[in-house]
């Protein structure tokens, strides 16, 4: 079964492109045809999909939106990019998963990663089960002012998605990050269940004081999901859920670049950007700014996932004195980035062995020599015991 059954060529005005900008270097799914993907490392999926969107109607046409700010942006050179057309909508907005299912699931088997343009954000569950094929346990980030998770009964929504993707079985999860996110939108129930999963949590404060601190966090990601409501209305008007806090743009593309750059992550969407909302195209363009530093950083991986018998690492160890643990740290000597290692029980290598390397930053590694014990190494520890 070929994926292009359930795309469509964008509806956008055919224009001539300056041979500078993405527009004129694209493969693109046109009347004419659907595009070869060999060499193609990245591929951009529009989901035109609002049935379960919560308060945010509108939020549909985005992606020909984004699409049209996207193309005049400059071209990156070396990187083969692919725009695969729209999902065709279902009859119900789950036909409409299970055809994002299926053509994530597709292009992550050819190793090419998907740039979903949504939508509403309840899309990143089917982004999530398109893992299952593989039975690959994945890391998920969630960048949102608010979380998500709702009650286990709910209908599945842009709401209330967590649930569905937590109560999944076989279970694909192995962990979850909140990034963001602003207490005064958060149930505290919500927090405290999502912390006796020993999932991460983030406010929206800790990460503006230092934004450097969020690399960690997406190069731990497998899927990145960012709703366009956790930054501010004044850079970002186009959604009916903005508000006045929020992360900055140049904080927003920031952290779509460190995803860019992260050798872990395979997939990646931006949802709720509502055309309906936005004042003089400024979210769309944002997010299609966005998608570029992600390509950007793209270019930038430098394949440095450590491993024991590598010579390119420097390799650092802490024996806790109030605890019976000692925290190996490795640092890449190509990229000056730091990883943490954890130990997992025997018998669990097959199913955990791509989390027990915890990305963390120099941070971490002066907490430990400081005998304090870092949260991501405790938290990982807990699931991985």
């Amino acid at each position: 079964m070929e994926i292009e059954q359930y795309l469509t060529p964008a509806k956008i005005e055919e224009q001539e492109y300056a041979p500078f900008v993405w527009g004129s270097n694209l493969k693109r799914n046109t009347k004419e045809g659907f595009p070869d993907l060999d060499g193609v490392k990245v591929a951009i999926i529009g989901v035109g999909e609002e049935r379960n969107s919560v308060d945010n109607k509108g939020c549909a046409k985005a992606p020909d939106r984004v699409r049209e700010s996207f193309y005049s942006l400059s071209y990156i050179n070396s990187l083969t990019v692919a725009d695969i057309g729209n999902i065709i909508p279902g009859h119900t907005a789950k036909d409409t998963y299970s055809a994002l299912e299926f053509v994530c699931a597709e292009l992550l088997e050819r190793k090419i990663v998907p740039v979903i343009i949504g939508g509403s954000q309840d899309l990143t569950y089917a982004n999530y089960i398109a893992y299952q094929r593989s039975m690959q346990t994945v890391n998920i980030v969630c960048v949102d002012r608010k979380i998500d998770l709702g009650d286990m009964e709910d209908e599945i929504s842009s709401d209330s998605y967590l649930s569905k993707i937590v109560q999944y079985q076989p279970s694909l999860l192995f962990n979850y990050s909140q990034v963001g996110y602003q207490t005064h939108f958060v149930n505290q129930q919500e927090i405290e269940t999502l912390k006796k999963m020993f999932f991460d949590l983030y406010r929206l404060g800790q990460i503006q004081t230092s934004l450097e601190e969020a690399e960690p966090i997406v190069r731990n990601a497998d899927i990145l999901s960012f709703d366009i409501s956790a930054i501010r209305r004044s850079d970002a008007p186009g959604t009916f859920n903005s508000t006045p806090n929020g992360l900055y743009g140049e904080e927003a593309c920031q952290i779509f670049r460190y995803a860019g750059m992260s050798d872990k992550l395979s997939s990646i969407g931006i949802y709720e950007v509502n055309p309906e909302h936005d004042d003089r195209g400024q979210t769309v363009q944002l997010a299609a700014q966005m998608i570029w530093y992600f390509l950007d950083g793209f270019t930038a991986r430098k394949n440095d996932y450590p491993s024991t018998t590598d010579k390119d690492y420097m390799k650092y160890r802490v024996t806790m004195k109030e605890a019976t643990h000692e925290i190996v740290f490795y640092k890449s000597l190509k990229t000056d980035r730091w990883w943490m290692e954890v130990p997992y029980r025997v018998g669990l290598k097959s199913k955990f062995e791509r989390h027990h390397m915890v990305p963390c930053s120099y941070e971490d590694y002066q907490m430990a020599c400081a005998e304090e014990m870092p949260d991501r190494w405790w938290q990982a520890y807990q699931k991985l015991s």
